[in-house]
């Protein structure tokens, strides 16, 4: 079974990641994998390991490591987007004493949902509806039972430049941030090929989100934005680290994490298509975005969430995004990190646990806003 590196970063001050639009209003949905592997490759560098990093990630045909994207947590629980296919849950796993919340209940709202509640309902466990709430201002669903403030929360910031000898300032500017709660912050999983890789990069791993820790991550680094506390590992193998009741139930059902013909796999990374991946695109759920830098080439990646059928576990690669003529290769990280779903009994996700029963129940909602996975996304640092 592969091993896998749990990494935990607690921001000591404000964080912006995107868009590539140049917007100074808005951020990205969260800070996604092609960006995390550019800013890893870029500590590397800094470290004297680039030409080693590049040749077992980027240019080999199968990368021994592959990263998550950063996920929001708070306190021991960490949130990610659920699968497609299975949220919102089907109506045959919610259980409630008053029927009032199958109505009132909007599974939809979550964007971000608790790992321990996922691995409940991977492995066909009921999930009280009473005890979950959708949190509008991060979208993570919270435990309604566990009084705790928004993970996270998005702020404009504001700042002007001031001429030290006229003593006056310039036009002030502003832009979008994302601001944590003490005990809040983000988290990504690192996955090796296997035991050779785990022993020869996960020590350098460390050392590169250490200095990260510092150097900061995303945009305004020379503000001061972008910087952590200390950085929180743990080792373990994939994917008990993070889903024990499901690496138990695949280990009985057929001995091994491995994919076989047909399966669903659930990314938890932005993934490229490697040439060698089979994918049945007629199956599975999934959502596409561009991704596009400074003067490089765009593309179009499926999004975290995605759930795609394949015969085997999706690689995915490393794209040159360099434009025509530039001096080095540009390479943008589709490499996948999926887990293998398991085939989920019950009612079909059509019938929605959200429909309303009574006309108090229901809402008129607005005409739905575009996609923000629809918007391109990019930036200096999000590919190296």
């Amino acid at each position: 079974m592969q091993q896998a590196l749990l990494i935990r970063l607690r921001p000591a001050g404000p964080w912006r990641y995107g868009p590539a639009d140049g917007g100074l209003d808005r951020v990205d949905t969260l800070f996604r994998s092609d960006r995390l592997y550019s800013a890893v490759t870029i500590a590397m560098r800094q470290l004297g390991f680039l030409e080693e990093w590049l040749a077992v990630t980027a240019q080999a045909p199968v990368s021994q490591v592959a990263f998550s994207s950063l996920f929001p947590f708070q306190g021991d629980s960490l949130f990610a987007i659920p699968p497609a296919t299975a949220w919102p849950p089907s109506s045959g796993l919610v259980t409630t004493p008053s029927p009032v919340f199958l109505s009132k209940i909007r599974w939809k709202a979550a964007q971000f949902v608790p790992l321990t509640l996922l691995d409940s309902l991977f492995t066909g466990q009921p999930i009280l509806a009473d005890q979950w709430v959708p949190d509008a201002e991060s979208g993570c669903l919270l435990r309604r039972d566990r009084p705790s403030s928004s993970p996270f929360r998005i702020v404009i910031r504001s700042g002007a430049a001031v001429d030290r000898l006229a003593h006056r300032s310039a036009q002030v500017h502003s832009a979008a941030c994302v601001e944590f709660e003490p005990a809040s912050g983000l988290w990504s999983v690192v996955r090796f090929a296997g035991e050779p890789a785990e022993s020869a990069w996960a020590d350098r791993i460390q050392a590169a989100f250490r200095l990260l820790a510092d150097t900061g991550f995303g945009g305004r680094r020379t503000s001061g934005w972008g910087q952590t506390h200390a950085p929180e590992f743990q080792r373990g193998r994939w994917p008990n680290l993070l889903f024990p009741r499901l690496a138990r139930s695949l280990e009985q059902r057929n001995g091994s994490a491995n994919g076989h013909s047909g399966s669903q796999f659930w990314l938890l990374s932005l993934y490229s298509p490697a040439s060698t991946d089979q994918i049945d695109w007629d199956s599975g759920d999934y959502r596409l975005a561009t991704r596009a830098g400074v003067e490089t080439k765009s593309l179009r990646m499926l999004t975290e969430g995605s759930v795609v059928t394949a015969h085997s576990e999706p690689v995915g690669a490393a794209v040159d995004v360099a434009t025509e003529g530039f001096a080095h290769p540009v390479y943008r990280s589709g490499v996948a990190l999926a887990l293998e779903l398991p085939a989920m009994e019950g009612p079909k996700l059509e019938e929605p646990v959200e429909q309303a029963s009574t006309e108090e129940a229901i809402e008129e909602q607005p005409c739905p806003e575009p996609a923000r996975d629809s918007i391109s996304s990019g930036g200096p640092d999000d590919e190296f």
